[in-house]
């Protein structure tokens, strides 16, 4: 044994006799369920529109074909049952959680699915927020699914640190925005996943300019984009820039995020496939 060992082999580089293998925390479905594939939408901060590139994955995913879910696991702030205009109340069997379908058959399970007035605060501590995204995946029946999207809440607190250990992440994507600290913030998910040996799939950077609709050019009102630099820093590829765009923020507010006719996610769908196809 190291002298001053903590007894936390995943922190140690010390090749002693006492050294254990990382112990695996992951979560088994139920018997009901089947997921090939769990890709986590993340973020360093907080309002860079992580819920809406989770919804247009999904949907794009959809419309390549696949059977598509959403573990919504931002529980204090849902926002994925809006975007997809879902009332639906999530049912069961008895035992397990039925999650309600889209109109074009996405899976979803939230916690404001569970609620009777969506506007109503969940008021919990992290470690009960943390248990329920676990038995959102646990005790839901993921039936047949190809895809999993997880939306996670922002920061590398106890959910995404549940997410990270115990769903079977393919990979996750981060999403971030133009400003100048967006290196830091990404850095901070980036050094996470590695610290969990979780691949990082690609950036996809948000609110990254605005079209002018006569002349074509655009327009960087959050300031000149770094995202580049950022991917390059950390060896990851830039998927997507997606700009403010009006129509898209129309469909969402109306619950209609199905109906999108945009290609801004069609290189990062493209990579997700590629990438999982490869893991096979």
């Amino acid at each position: 044994m190291a002298e001053g060992c903590t007894h936390d082999c995943s922190t140690c580089s010390s090749n002693c006799s006492s050294r254990q293998q990382p112990q695996d925390l992951r979560a088994p479905l139920n018997d009901a369920s089947s997921v090939k594939h769990v890709i986590g939408i993340v973020s360093g901060k907080g309002g860079v529109g992580k819920s809406l590139v989770t919804s247009m994955l999904a949907v794009n995913m959809q419309r390549e074909g696949f059977k598509v879910g959403i573990l919504d696991a931002d529980i204090t702030g849902p926002s994925i049952p809006k975007a997809f205009g879902m009332k639906k109340p999530v049912e069961g069997d008895g035992q397990f959680m039925i999650p309600p379908t889209t109109t074009t058959g996405i899976d979803i399970m939230s916690a404001n699915l569970l609620l009777d007035d969506d506007e109503k605060p969940v008021i919990w501590r992290g470690s009960l927020i943390a248990g329920t995204v676990k038995q959102f995946w646990t005790d839901t029946i993921w039936n047949d699914v190809d895809y999993l999207f997880v939306d996670c809440p922002p920061g590398t607190g106890d959910v995404p640190l549940t997410v990270f250990q115990s769903l079977p992440l393919d990979g996750i994507v981060i999403v971030t925005s133009p400003q100048e600290l967006v290196s830091m913030i990404v850095a901070k998910a980036v050094n996470m996943a590695k610290m969990m040996n979780i691949p990082v799939l690609g950036l996809v950077e948000n609110h990254s300019y605005v079209k002018c609709p006569d002349c074509g050019k655009e327009i960087h009102i959050f300031g000149e984009s770094h995202i580049e630099e950022t991917a390059e820093k950390f060896g990851l590829d830039v998927l997507a820039r997606i700009p403010l765009d009006h129509n898209l923020a129309a469909l969402v507010d109306k619950g209609w995020i199905e109906m999108m006719q945009n290609d801004y996610l069609d290189t990062a769908t493209q990579v997700i496939i590629n990438r999982t196809k490869d893991a096979e």
